[in-house]
């Protein structure tokens, strides 16, 4: 079974096209226009062992709001239907990540329910030309789209970059671990019978 998916996706603001591969090798092709956002993605794919190709031209010369946020919407998408029925997936996943002096956990449930639940600051309101608060703006879109119950705690960090790195690397870990095929799983994980 090939868990993949992808997806175009045109506004008047982003033109995106996506694609993921739950059972990669870490590979990512990656063309953005927002390069802070390309290095979290870089990150993501490699350690959640996810191959993803994203190619979107956005209003950046606005800001960064609209193509983070579409990415978001894409990447959430393409995850949901990569899983189809979820079939022997462990469902959770958990994940502790430091860089430097920042620790992250992210925990996630593919639940078929959206939640977001970040326990995060950032030291400074940029990352180079990045806005920081469209961290919270992408993992929103993302479990939304996922249907997914996703909680991002920052237990303490210093360096607002080293705390966004250690969330997306906690996030691609988290994932990795929810997204395994357990062969003792057997049909769906869930007493409803369905996620």
């Amino acid at each position: 079974m090939t868990r993949t998916a992808e997806i175009t996706r045109n506004t008047n603001e982003t033109k995106i096209q996506l694609s993921l591969n739950i059972d990669g090798e870490g590979k990512s092709d990656l063309q953005t226009g927002v390069p802070f956002l390309t290095h979290m993605l870089d990150l993501f794919s490699k350690h959640g062992q996810f191959d993803l190709t994203v190619n979107a031209d956005g209003d950046t010369e606005v800001d960064d709001h609209h193509t983070t946020e579409d990415i978001g919407i894409c990447l959430g998408h393409v995850l949901k239907e990569a899983l189809g029925e979820k079939k022997g997936i462990k469902r959770y996943g958990n994940a502790f990540v430091p860089m430097d002096e920042a620790l992250a956990q992210v925990v996630v449930d593919l639940s078929n329910r959206p939640h977001l639940e970040m326990r995060a600051e950032f030291p400074s309101q940029k990352v180079g030309t990045f806005d920081t608060e469209l961290v919270h703006e992408f993992l929103w879109k993302l479990a939304l789209e996922a249907r997914m119950n996703l909680h991002v705690i920052v237990h303490y960090g210093q360096n607002t970059h080293h705390i966004i790195e250690a969330i997306f690397k906690a996030l691609a870990r988290a994932l990795d671990e929810a997204t395994t095929i357990d062969p003792r799983i057997k049909g769906v994980p869930s007493t409803k019978g369905m996620l």
